[in-house]
């Protein structure tokens, strides 16, 4: 079988997983061999760039408006997506909603919040580096190089479902422009789908796909509504129409190709771009691309998972490691397929995309003018992206033993869940946290080789009476890869337990 030459592009451009016995394949013998030969189809780019020559390149998103980031005519294909966003909310990548059309369709084959879409959940900001899919900036420069083929047009659009405004999109959006593309190629799909909780008595829902086609990716995140291990759960995958899987898996961590729990981690295929740990509201991210296991299917695909692993009885005594958990599960399935797709979810609003809390959250910044510190290096230090209110309470301790105390007030008495929020970096300290005076928790290690979003910090429950509190962070030490004593405080936040 031959093909048109802008089809051999595009087939070794996917990996020529098409081609026939006697066409050679650029990527038999090394992976870069295809940059050495011709290319037949033009380069081309949709961008947020200033078109009056000047230098305002960024667009902003009024609430509840939609940007067009780009409308092109086919045949083409996307070979890189790049976004950068300056946003107002807090857990902004949960807000914004990305959709793409394929060929003038009326339902997106892609529909889900930017950040999950970009390999994290929760609407936080996160570094990570995999092979389709790259973050970097502290979780702000998102890239995505997963192929995208279409015939007729492209069409793709963020619609903002938040509160705020977004002051600042930038975007590139870099495509292939060919004659023809060949007549097997499948369009890219990626679908977001949430359970808060996790519905009992039946697995979680990844995917529920009709057509031909093959699966190529899975993000799962999980909110932990019950503390210790929620992943013991199987994935099963029913390939055209099966009652029964014919894939089935040992163990969630197992599944995201880890063992033994799971972990902070970054590698081509799999990785863990959140997790927190085990107690109750931790919050983890993970994504499995299946690039070299893709999983086809001729009629339809179904994936699942399991939402188990340790129960506790009322007393809180352990009484069972694989029992059915009602945590907070969402996903993204990624995976390509002939047209027309089957629409089997209708993504929630933002504000039912975020976590379930009534957590009233005290700005850090906020708290400056009444701080009282052991020196006078302390400012409000502005960071996008991921910091409520654009940023935090900055504090340049210089050695051991320094500290910053700042007041918060409390209206009524009563117990209060406590969590701190502290950001993370190169030259940060481990910091001790007292409240009114008592340690509390451990001490928390605040070093990062780059600068992270920030870490919540839970105090557990609190008896605090109406009036007047105080909470002391002290650079107790340094860890041994840090350059120095440094502190960041995003915000104090207060809840009371039970609810949600």
């Amino acid at each position: 079988m031959r093909y048109a030459p802008a089809a051999a592009a595009l087939i070794a451009l996917l990996g020529c997983a098409h081609r026939g016995p006697k066409t050679p394949c650029a990527f038999d013998d090394a992976p870069l061999t295809a940059l050495a030969l011709g290319k037949n189809f033009s380069a081309a780019r949709e961008s947020s760039y200033d078109r009056s020559g000047g230098n305002a390149d960024a667009r902003p998103i009024e609430p509840g408006g939609t940007l067009t980031l780009a409308q092109i005519d086919g045949p083409g294909v996307i070979t890189h997506i790049w976004f950068t966003i300056a946003a107002e909310d807090r857990f902004y990548p949960r807000l914004l909603t990305l959709r793409m059309f394929w060929d003038g369709e009326e339902q997106p084959s892609v529909e889900c919040p930017v950040g999950d879409f970009f390999g994290v959940g929760h609407g936080l900001d996160v570094p990570f580096t995999s092979l389709p899919v790259a973050v970097s900036s502290n979780g702000r420069a998102r890239n995505c190089y997963w192929p995208m083929p279409f015939r007729k047009s492209a069409r793709i659009t963020v619609t903002n479902e938040g509160q705020n405004r977004v002051n600042a999109f930038y975007y590139y959006i870099d495509y292939r422009k060919y004659d023809a593309l060949p007549a097997d190629t499948l369009y890219f799909h990626a679908q977001y789908r949430q359970e808060f909780p996790a519905v009992s008595g039946r697995d979680y829902l990844i995917l529920d796909a009709k057509g031909r086609g093959h699966y190529v990716g899975t993000v799962l995140s999980v909110l932990q509504r019950t503390a210790s291990w929620w992943g013991e759960g199987d994935d099963r995958f029913y390939i055209d129409g099966a009652e029964e899987p014919q894939m089935t898996g040992t163990g969630s961590e197992d599944y995201l190709c880890d063992a033994w729990g799971i972990r902070e981690m970054n590698n081509p295929f799999y990785g863990c771009t959140v997790s927190e740990g085990f107690d109750v509201e931790s919050r983890h991210t993970c994504y499995r691309w299946h690039i070299p296991d893709p999983v086809p299917f001729k009629r339809s695909l179904r994936v699942t998972i399991e939402h188990m692993g340790v129960a506790f009885d009322e007393s809180g005594k352990v009484v069972s490691g694989f029992s059915e958990r009602a945590d907070d599960f969402s996903s993204v399935a990624f995976w390509y397929q002939q047209e027309p797709h089957r629409r089997f979810y209708d993504v929630p609003p933002g504000a039912k995309r975020l976590p379930r809390t009534n957590e009233t959250l005290i700005e850090g910044e906020a708290l400056i003018e009444r701080a009282e510190t052991s020196g006078d290096a302390m400012s409000f230090q502005h960071l996008a992206g991921g910091w409520s209110g654009g940023g935090h309470l900055f504090y340049q301790a210089d050695a051991e033993g320094d500290f910053v105390e700042v007041p918060f007030e409390v209206e009524e008495d009563g117990t209060y869940n406590v969590s701190v929020y502290l950001t993370r970096s190169f030259d940060y300290a481990v910091v001790e946290l007292r409240l009114d005076g008592a340690a509390v928790g451990t001490p928390f290690n605040a070093y990062s080789p780059d600068v992270k979003a920030p870490r919540r910090i839970r105090l557990g429950p609190q008896t605090l009476a109406a009036g007047r509190h105080t909470l002391r962070l002290t650079a107790t030490g340094s860890d041994p890869r840090s350059r120095g004593y440094f502190m960041g405080l995003d915000g104090l936040g207060l809840s009371v337990p039970g609810d949600r």
